[in-house]
């Protein structure tokens, strides 16, 4: 009986003693989670753009004559230039070498690994190599880094360590700035990719400053696009446009109403002499001159004899604007007085112009 007893006097100890160690875990547990809340999305969101931003700075601060003399190694490249790295790296650098071609330095990616297995020959004539690697000891780098050393193609090298291999490889050493990733656990690639990009972009616009790239060379290599068509000359355009409506000084009125029904452009071109351009006819003007005689007129009766014209070597960003400054639908296109072409808003827009 004394052993039974004891065994229960023992088992309502040990409950007591656990519900007491529960609750007070429970206690600890909730003042934790009081304590310990968690971020919203926006608040990591800023935490990230804030360290992104102390890296650009890092960034900025950093830079010294070693980017005037990368700068200028690209501006002496004869050939083409030619990017490389692994992972976000790579990704990183894939754009910097779409800028860079985009920008009047010929350039595209190569990865190292397909380097490795014979895209090494994409390198014969380049002009040099940036290379692109955090830790500068990316073991896939190696063969694209010997082999560029071996046939004398400068090498830039954006890298966060000196004595790596790629800082010590490099003839012109980039250095990032030794700044924490934005990752909270240190290790996806943020702030340094950030300030690669940054960094690839500045060398892209400072080469592009010295060479003296206009907006008219950014159009040549950019025909696609609202912005790139605003670029071309309307002699781009004439490429493949109709031949434009037109009527001659002494068609009559009857028949010039069916020209421009015909032309669908809104208005007719009046040709004089030698098919010269003496004028235009739009519907406005149709309007303003019928009167009781109206069918008695002819062409050079009704036509203005000063329409808004545009020449081939236009922009067509200027186009645009001449017809929105004067409120026009149509605008002429003439040559050494030679109708050419009528430019129509509604082809502009279902061209992608506007």
């Amino acid at each position: 009986m004394i052993a039974n007893f004891a065994r229960r006097a023992i088992h309502a100890v040990h409950n007591k003693l656990a519900g007491k160690v529960l609750n007070l875990l429970r206690g600890f547990m909730m003042t934790s989670s009081t304590k310990h809340t968690a971020k919203s999305a926006i608040e990591v969101a800023r935490d990230l753009v804030d360290a992104e931003i102390h890296g650009l700075e890092a960034l900025k601060a950093s830079m010294d004559q070693n980017f005037s003399l990368a700068v200028d190694a690209f501006l002496k490249n004869t050939g083409y230039c030619v990017v490389t790295g692994v992972g976000k790296s790579g990704h990183i650098g894939s754009k910097i070498a779409a800028t860079f071609a985009s920008t009047g330095t010929p350039a595209f990616f190569v990865h190292p690994t397909e380097a490795s297995h014979g895209d090494l020959g994409m390198l014969n004539g380049a002009g040099a190599l940036l290379a692109i690697s955090n830790s500068g000891d990316t073991r896939e780098m190696r063969d694209i880094l010997s082999f560029a050393r071996r046939v004398s193609i400068p090498i830039v090298g954006i890298t966060k360590r000196k004595n790596s291999l790629l800082g010590s490889i490099s003839n012109i050493l980039l250095t990032l700035p030794d700044v924490e990733e934005a990752c909270p656990n240190g290790l996806a690639p943020t702030t340094s990719t950030t300030m690669t990009l940054a960094l690839g972009d500045a060398l892209a616009v400072a080469v592009m400053e010295k060479r003296g790239f206009t907006s008219e060379d950014f159009g040549m290599v950019h025909p696609g696009g609202k912005l790139g068509l605003q670029l071309q000359r309307v002699s781009d355009w004439l490429i493949d446009q109709p031949a434009p409506p037109v009527v001659t000084s002494s068609t009559k009125a009857a028949d010039v109403i069916s020209a421009i029904a015909d032309g669908g452009m809104g208005c007719v071109g009046v040709l004089g002499k030698e098919s010269k351009l003496l004028g235009c006819i739009t519907d406005g003007d149709l309007r303003r001159a019928f009167d009781s005689d109206f069918f008695e007129k002819t062409a050079v009766d009704i036509m203005s004899s000063s329409p808004a014209v545009a020449t081939p070597d236009m922009r067509m960003a200027d186009v645009i604007g001449v017809m929105t400054d004067k409120r026009i639908s149509n605008l002429l296109v003439v040559d050494d007085a030679s109708l050419l072409a009528i430019i129509h808003m509604k082809d502009l827009l279902k061209a992608g112009y506007l």
